[in-house]
């Protein structure tokens, strides 16, 4: 086994959360290794149909037969198509085991999944924060909003928040570079919802899409969105924050980072005398070698379930069960998002009204559920979001002749559609876990991954309040053959394919029943953090990735601190 240079800092996943870990390290000056499973990609170089028009691809950017036999669950996920497919894996990559049906999307390249996600960025509240203890469904957090919130204002600031001033308690507002706008139809539904409700609001989405500029992001070489909702593919104008684009080239400009790629991480190694890890055990993924590399501190960011694989394969004498793990409870209070529920509608009138270009965000209606009382039916709260379009003009003419006539009919759109959908909080669940094959490998020789995640009566209870309540609004401002949809029952979603699974590695102030303390370290190895989804103590029902990037800001610049006071 061959042994490399020492570390400062080991970073383990250059995603939105380790792009983060590296980016504030190296500006510090600490010497940081980036180990990438997947292989490199630099921004824009490696974007290879960034440019391409649909009729260039040979399915015209379509999702093929192939595609849904190879990659039946994960070709479903949003941003999947002919255009996209190179930045996903195939599950024979890495073999996982699915106890109870589970969609694991991953993105294993330099970037990870920060160039797929939907880049919505709401920030959390005390609401969010307390409301685990004050409703009784998991441990208490060890942090609050004000504990937080100076770290969402530097992360946005570098990030730039495409957005509004809205005044929502239990959605606070972020620091804002612009915003996009609702089109008449989405404003007219808002001032429905404004006249007949005191306890809601429908905002324009926040989004970490450029919508305006400033010195930060144009000191970055980021350029702003041009609105062509091709983000997925790589944005060649770093209008959309990713880590490629923004993160860690910044790094790579102080001098102080070493990526290497194409290199699992194993293990985290632990020394029973210091009792503090020493480095990490990799493997080559193409020459299948193993090397060790030591730091003083270790940050885990390489997603929620590869992190609760890493130490629960993290074993010695001292951690038989994994690193840090003597309660027990590593693996368990896997939850994710609820996404079941969906509501199309028709909007008649505003034949007139026209819009351009294609927004990269939808419009909000943040949580009015279960935020200052419980409800008798459900726990957890549910935001929604919403979008007014109009049928496209091709799908509206092509039954409509040829010729002349079919000319006719592309210089119109068809009638006015509402499409919405609901963000649940699922609530933590001891039995919703990931855990080790005690017999079977990948191909690497990584136990695999066991998946046993699933819906709960209570996510039913809160898809159904959703139907009431959606029906309600766009009934009230209009709209008309108004229709609800389970998409599990419809169109066999599982949990996983949002890609908001979080847990595992749970933060807490008590060691017995969690596994990192406030500040993201293991109680038990205190130079080790975990700072991307695994170390979430619920899941809420804001989009997640903002608060995994201040979170890990946070982290590091307490590591730092530590490690200058001579503490770790």
């Amino acid at each position: 086994m061959d042994r490399e240079r020492d570390f400062d800092i080991i970073v383990v996943g250059s995603g939105i959360s380790g792009g983060w870990a590296v980016k504030e390290f190296t500006e510090r000056g600490f010497k940081t290794l980036l180990i990438e499973r997947g292989r490199m990609v630099k921004h824009i170089q490696d974007y290879p149909t960034a440019y391409t028009d649909t009729w260039e691809f040979e399915h015209r950017g379509q999702r093929t037969r192939d595609d849904l036999t190879r990659n039946k669950w994960i070709s479903r996920h949003y941003a999947y198509s002919e255009a996209t497919r190179h930045f996903y894996i195939n599950d024979e990559e890495q073999e996982y085991i699915q106890e109870k049906p589970f969609d694991w999307v991953r993105g294993y390249q330099v970037g990870g999944k920060s160039l797929l996600w939907a880049r919505q960025t709401q920030r959390w509240s005390d609401f969010e924060f307390e409301a685990p203890r004050k409703y009784r469904y998991a441990v208490d957090w060890p942090i609050r909003y004000q504990d937080m919130a100076p770290w969402y204002a530097h992360v946005e600031r570098f990030v730039g928040i495409a957005g509004t001033k809205d005044g929502i308690p239990n959605m606070p507002d972020n620091e804002v570079v612009g915003a996009f706008e609702m089109n008449q139809v989405e404003q007219a539904i808002a001032n429905s919802i404004a006249q007949r409700y005191s306890d809601r609001k429908a905002i324009i989405g926040r989004c970490a899409n450029l919508a305006g500029i400033k010195e930060e992001q144009i000191a970055q070489g980021r350029s702003r969105c041009m609105a062509r909702s091709l983000c997925e593919r790589g944005c060649p104008f770093g209008a959309y924050f990713s880590s490629n684009s923004s993160t860690i080239p910044y790094a790579e400009k102080t001098g102080n980072l070493t990526i290497i790629t194409d290199t699992i991480v194993e293990s985290v190694l632990y020394d029973d005398k210091t009792k503090k890890a020493i480095g990490v055990q990799t493997i080559d993924t193409k020459t299948k070698v193993k090397k060790i590399f030591k730091s003083r501190v270790v940050f885990l960011n390489a997603s929620t379930l590869n992190s609760n694989l890493i130490l629960l394969n993290s074993k010695s004498d001292r951690f038989p069960n994994g690193l840090g793990n003597d309660n027990g409870l590593m693996g368990r209070y896997i939850t994710f998002h609820n996404y079941r529920g969906r509501i199309t509608a028709d909007f008649p009138g505003y034949e007139n009204s026209y819009y351009y270009g294609r927004r990269p965000t939808q419009v909000f209606i943040p949580a009015f559920k279960n935020i200052h009382r419980v409800e008798q039916t459900f726990k957890g709260s549910y935001l929604i979001a919403f979008a007014a379009y109009r049928d496209s003009w091709v799908r509206g003419s092509i039954t409509e002749g040829l010729g002349a006539d079919f000319k006719d009919n592309l210089l119109e759109p068809g009638d006015w559609k509402i499409s919405m959908m609901m963000q649940g909080e699922v609530l933590p669940s001891f039995d919703n876990h990931v855990r080790l094959s005690p017999d079977k490998v990948d191909k690497y020789g990584l136990p695999q991954l066991i998946t046993s995640v699933d819906y709960s009566t209570n996510d039913m209870m809160m898809m159904e309040d959703f139907f009431k309540e959606g029906t309600e609004m766009l009934a009230q401002a209009g709209a008309e053959n108004i229709r609800t949809l389970d998409q599990h029952e419809v169109f066999g979603r599982q949990p996983g394919l949002e890609v908001h699974e979080v847990g595992g590695v749970r933060m807490g102030n008590d060691p017995n029943t969690s596994l990192l303390n406030r500040y993201n370290q293991l109680h038990l190895c205190e130079n080790v953090f975990v700072t991307d989804g695994a170390c979430m103590t619920s899941i809420g029902n804001q989009n997640p990735s903002l608060t995994f990037m201040a979170l890990t800001a946070r982290a590091a610049n307490h590591a730092m601190d530590l490690i200058q006071e001579k503490k770790l």
